[in-house]
This record gives C-alpha cells, sequence and structure tokens, in this order.
C-alpha cells in the first residue's frame, strides 16, 4: 500500500525585513555657549589638577570676618558656617587647565570668584577667561600684523634698508631676500618692526653701522676713535658693547659735532 504524505498547503508570504533608516538624533544646546564661564590655571599644573577645599578661608566684608568656604552643590551657599550637617563637598577638578562652569551653578560660580586662589583676588592658582578682551587682544594682534607687513610693502626701500642695518640684516643681497626677511621680523615682531621706523635710536645705529662700514670710525673694546687719526671719541666700559655705547653717546648734546662730522663723510 503507497505511502502518501499530506502536503502542506501554502502558508503565509513571509515578510521582508525592510531596514528603516537610522535617525538622526540632534541635540539642542540648552545653554549658550557665550554664558559657560572659563577658568584656567595659572601656569602649567598637569592634566588634571584637583584644587584644595579643606581649611579655604576668605574674609567677608558683608560680617566683617573670616569664613570658610567649602563648594558643595546641593547648598545654597558656599560659606560652611550655613550650610547643613548633611552638606557634601564635591571636587573641583580641571581637565587641561580649564574648568567650565555653567550658569545653572551658581555655588560653584561663587566659590571660584570668592577663592583666594583666584587671580583677581591676587592669587596664583587660575583665572576666570575674559573673552572678550582675549578676542580684543587677538583682534588688535591681528591689525598690529597688517600694519607690519604694508609698512615692508610701502615703505621706500632706502628707510627699510636703515631698519635692517640696525636689527643685523643683511643688505648684501637682493631686494626680495631682504624683504623676505623683514617680513618674517614684522609677524614675528609686529610692534618692534613698527617703532623701528620712529625710533631714534635705530636711525643712529644705522648711522653708526655705515660710519665703521666705510671706516670712519672704528669700534674698540676700550672705545670709538676716528678711524684715519685714531682719536678717541668715546670710551667703552669694559663688558658693554661698543656700538651701543657710541649710539647713546650720539644722541647726547655733546656728540652733535661728532654726528655732524659724521654725515658730512657718509655723504661725500
Amino acid at each position: 500500500m503507497p505511502t502518501t504524505t499530506a502536503k502542506r498547503g501554502p502558508g503565509r508570504p513571509a515578510t521582508k525585513k525592510t531596514t528603516q533608516p537610522k535617525k538622526k538624533i540632534s541635540i539642542q544646546r540648552d545653554i549658550p555657549k557665550d554664558q559657560i564661564r572659563e577658568y584656567q590655571t595659572q601656569g602649567p599644573r598637569g592634566a588634571v589638577f584637583l584644587m584644595q577645599q579643606s581649611g579655604i578661608t576668605v574674609f567677608d566684608k558683608t560680617s566683617n570676618s573670616i569664613r570658610e568656604i567649602r563648594y558643595c552643590p546641593n547648598e545654597p551657599s558656599i560659606y560652611r558656617d550655613e550650610q547643613s550637617d548633611a552638606a557634601k563637598r564635591e571636587a573641583v577638578i580641571f581637565q587641561e587647565g580649564r574648568l567650565f562652569v555653567r550658569p545653572d551653578q551658581p555655588n560653584l560660580m561663587e566659590f571660584l570668584d570668592t577663592h583666594p586662589g583666584n587671580t583677581a583676588n591676587n592669587g596664583n592658582l587660575f583665572f576666570l577667561v575674559d573673552k572678550e578682551k582675549k578676542a580684543t587682544v587677538e583682534v588688535d594682534k591681528e591689525y598690529l600684523v597688517a600694519d607690519a607687513i604694508t609698512m615692508v610693502r610701502d615703505k621706500d626701500l632706502e628707510e627699510l634698508l636703515s631698519v635692517c642695518v640696525a636689527m643685523g640684516i643683511d643688505i648684501d643681497r637682493p631686494v626680495s631676500e631682504i624683504k623676505h626677511d623683514l617680513l618674517v621680523f614684522a609677524k614675528k615682531n609686529p610692534a618692534k618692526f613698527i617703532d623701528s621706523f620712529n625710533n631714534p635710536s635705530v636711525a643712529m645705529k644705522t648711522k653708526i653701522t655705515m660710519a665703521e662700514k666705510y671706516q670712519i670710525i672704528k669700534l674698540d673694546r676700550d672705545g670709538v676713535k676716528w678711524f684715519d687719526t685714531n682719536k678717541l671719541i668715546v670710551s667703552v666700559p669694559v663688558g658693554k658693547n661698543p656700538k651701543d655705547v657710541m649710539v647713546r653717546y650720539c644722541l647726547t648734546e655733546a656728540a652733535v659735532p661728532v654726528v655732524e662730522e659724521i654725515d658730512r663723510q657718509l655723504e661725500r
């Protein structure tokens, strides 16, 4: 007798799984960035700096007394004598020298602002970053660099060479190389570079350098002398730079005849 196998009827077709695209979770900032205070340690203090909270006392002008302060997040006051018996201190930690305080942490903010280690209180542990002042300083610095670069481009070559001589930059080269070195100096020290054009010491140092180069004067360790007669112009104290001594001397009224003679010989 043949064996019969019951055939299974068609079942519900398999449902094809469809992968839904993951929704991007957008996190909105509840606190604007400009409302978050930043404190930084004064000088390097390691990757993690744990501020001491034991026995920190300050002078309270309101009560005219010395009071201890502690940071306890759940307490309304930073003063220990106003905190409850169940008050729990929390560590104040600077990460990589920085600590950010939100506006919803007023007690931490007050603790840091009152702390004797704050530079605002003549301390030397940390300080509040003045973002507006910092931005102003950065902008002023950028403007200064831009002004210095513009001077390298627009100033007469004679003025630029004068500054080069005073700064010890070799001028016996193509102008493009000289200006390159001036640009490097101007970007690194923009204020000094700009001031050099109106600094009488710089102009005089250039004149003395040229006078030595053209053998009008000679700079010896014991004194500055006329090259042709070897007559002493000014003595040089032991350990002093002859050129610096000559520059200071030539800026005095007593040296007017000497400067006039140097000018006369340079113009020949």
